[in-house]
């Protein structure tokens, strides 16, 4: 059992809406901010991760990132320094908690979330673990050089011209969209990740964002913060090599765990594949958090 209590939060001057789960057993308990999914809402993929960790013993806390669900911001668009902005503040919102030990903080990512989660720990040592689950470890190196430089200049030309156009963020049989193809429709475009306050449009200027992000070159920042990643060994939205590489260039405490999955979004919702991320993840704070939980 836990209790959840709803909160508003300011971050930069954005209001950041928010659920807090508290377990219910003896506290201070120690806590971790969730980060989620490209146009991902706290009904979704973090939430499902919350409650399974609070069951766990962990205090969660899952959120709106600016500019989707009920936080404010500009809407659809992908604000890289505003989302990081929004981790510190959940941090602090944690830590000033009776409830919680400020020294027993932790980051946890999923897909997108998992890449902002690693720049957040690199630049804030009030974070004390982070772990990444099916994580986008960007890198516009990577992309340059896997597209081929002037095809990914080009790209980002297409994104910057239509910076404000609204795209659907999912579409079925192949449409246009900023998640393209049948595997992110399968989740954000049927019941299964129906949310109400989750909406399918994002601008284009969001994948400008998203291309220009670097989450693969804070690892070396993260210095001794105890680090996590989880990942499929099949996955066609969120490179297997980019987590690899992750995980190979941090230096601390660190631990690998790959899993059989099939598609990136068997990690959002699927059996047994988030029963063993959430174990694995579970474990690790416990380790990497001493004295806090079961």
């Amino acid at each position: 059992m836990s209790v959840t209590e709803r909160l508003e939060f300011w971050s930069d001057g954005v209001i950041i809406v928010g659920e807090l789960r508290i377990p219910d057993t003896e506290g201070p308990h120690a806590a971790v901010a969730l980060s989620g999914p490209f146009t991902g809402v706290k009904e979704q993929v973090v939430g499902h991760y919350a409650e399974k960790l609070t069951a766990a013993g962990f205090a969660t806390f899952a959120f709106d990132h600016r500019g989707f669900g009920e936080s404010g911001g500009r809407h659809g668009h992908e604000d890289t320094q505003g989302k990081l902005a929004d981790l510190r503040a959940a941090v602090s919102l944690l830590a000033a908690r009776p409830e919680i030990d400020a020294h027993r903080i932790g980051l946890v990512g999923i897909c997108l979330g998992g890449g902002y989660v690693m720049r957040a720990a690199a630049t804030d040592p009030r974070v004390r673990a982070v772990a990444g689950i099916a994580g986008a470890y960007n890198s516009p190196a990577f992309f340059a050089e896997r597209m081929g430089i002037d095809a990914y200049r080009a790209a980002l030309g297409v994104f910057l011209a239509g910076y404000d156009d609204l795209i659907p963020a999912v579409a079925p049989d192949d449409g246009e969209a900023a998640m393209a193809g049948e595997e992110p429709y399968s989740y954000y475009g049927t019941e299964r990740g129906a949310a109400e306050h989750w909406t399918n449009e994002v601008t284009r200027g969001s994948l400008h964002s998203l291309m220009t992000f670097d989450a693969l070159n804070c690892a070396e920042l993260l210095a001794a913060t105890p680090l996590l990643v989880v990942h499929g060994k099949v996955d066609d939205y969120c490179s297997p090599e980019l987590a690899e590489r992750l995980y190979e260039r941090a230096t601390g405490v660190k631990r690998a765990v790959w899993l059989d999955c099939e598609r990136h979004v068997d990690l959002y919702d699927a059996e047994p594949h988030v029963k063993k991320a959430v174990e694995e993840t579970a474990l690790f704070l416990r380790e990497s958090l001493p004295g806090s939980s079961r």
